[in-house]
């Protein structure tokens, strides 16, 4: 599923789903979106409106934010009562976005509204910092249609800010902390991920945080990164979230004044039912490495092992030769086949096989992307939400 979610004028929300290695969309309505005032069309100040599919859960609903900001463009000329502004160079320091937060489910387009966010919590923290949350539900069957859902992020190490679908309003809760190998602060710049009921946070230079957000004494518990992964506190990362709000991937043309982006080249997610953690070298043969959570928790096995550069040396691939900085850089792991990583190569999407240890597809695209996991089990097409929310609407066309 791509990250950028676009607002559009529709009557209910829509969906293009599409095979991968294609990349599937989800639009939703700009009037579920417009929720404040436009600005004065005499100002400096023009509205932007964007969206992120910010974190799927393991059966296929989807937490999306969506943001209504305002961006500085001063205005230099008019033509008649048309102002002709410079492009905009950033948000308006003065106005913080008016967010937006749905549960969605891509299959019935049924989109259900959380209530707005409110917490006392980190006066510094910037206004787009919450979309670091994820969405994890329970059944009490143990599998099929969920009978609730919890939406929760970490803003302080020992705060929680939770919504559960069975209160149907935001709490912030204390977490029991815990032992971490070292005093360093985690650095989240990935996608939260769903798996076992818990959960999960990840540093792609560390290790991975993780939390039942169900829980009534909720306790963290950290996993580190396979023995040989782990980086010194502040290597860089990236972060491209808000990027995403004004419609658009990042440029991954170049890196941080020098510096290896890592997260360009490092991917956590949930497989075949596991928890694993790919990542692909920076340099010459690009070695290609996937490793899988033990069960309990412990410690890493490496799975696979391949040398890209022997992978495709026979040539004839449209993303060969190189270009220079264009690496192949990870964008997800196969949710179902667990040999199987999608890498971004210059605008490719490039499917390798690890176990085949071929290229069994790819697709190019015109523009940056960036793409999360989601899986669509088949009782999701004929399920519904569980309650949460003030507002709750159902696409009157399924």
């Amino acid at each position: 599923m791509r990250h950028n979610a676009c607002p559009v004028e529709a009557p209910s929300p829509q969906v293009r789903l599409v095979e991968p290695p294609r990349i599937s969309e989800v639009y939703v309505p700009d009037h579920l979106v417009k929720t404040a005032p436009l600005p004065d069309p005499a100002s400096d100040v023009v509205e932007a409106r964007g969206g992120v599919v910010c974190a799927a859960s393991g059966d296929g609903l989807l937490l999306l934010f969506f943001a209504q900001m305002r961006l500085t463009a001063r205005i230099v000329a008019r033509q008649g009562d048309l102002p002709l502004r410079l492009p905009p160079d950033g948000f308006d320091p003065d106005h913080v976005p008016n967010v937006t937060r749905f549960v969605f489910n891509p299959l019935t387009h049924q989109i259900s509204r959380l209530p707005p966010r409110v917490a006392k919590l980190d006066r510094d923290a910037g206004p787009l910092f919450d979309v670091h949350m994820g969405l994890v539900t329970q059944a009490d069957r143990g599998h099929g249609p969920p009978d609730r859902f919890a939406v929760a992020e970490l803003p302080e190490e020992n705060l929680m800010l939770r919504f559960l679908s069975e209160k149907g309003k935001w709490e912030t809760v204390a977490v029991s902390p815990c032992q971490l190998p070292s005093a360093r602060r985690m650095d989240i710049h990935h996608e939260v991920l769903a798996f076992r009921g818990r959960l999960w946070w990840v540093d792609q230079t560390w290790g991975a945080i993780s939390v039942d957000p169900f829980s009534d004494r909720p306790e963290l518990s950290f996993v580190e990164l396979p023995r040989g992964s782990v980086l010194p506190p502040g290597a860089p990362t990236r972060e491209r979230v808000s990027m995403h709000f004004l419609g658009y991937a990042p440029s991954d043309d170049d890196e941080d004044g020098g510096k290896v982006s890592w997260g360009l080249y490092r991917r956590v997610g949930v497989s075949e039912g596991r928890l694993r953690y790919v990542e692909v070298s920076t340099k010459e043969p690009y070695l290609l490495s996937s490793f899988a959570l033990d069960d309990n928790g412990s410690g890493w096995t490496l799975e696979h092992r391949v040398a890209l550069s022997k992978l495709w040396a026979d040539g004839g691939y449209p993303w060969l030769p190189l270009k220079e900085g264009m690496t192949p850089r990870i964008s997800l792991l196969h949710p179902l086949n667990s040999s199987v990583v999608y890498l971004k190569v210059d605008k490719h999407i490039v499917v390798v096989d690890m176990d085949m240890k071929e290229v069994t597809g790819s697709y190019l695209y015109k523009t940056n992307f960036d793409c999360i996991p989601c899986v669509l089990p088949p009782w999701l097409g004929s399920s519904r939400i569980p309650s949460a929310g003030s507002l709750k609407l159902t696409d009157p066309g399924v």
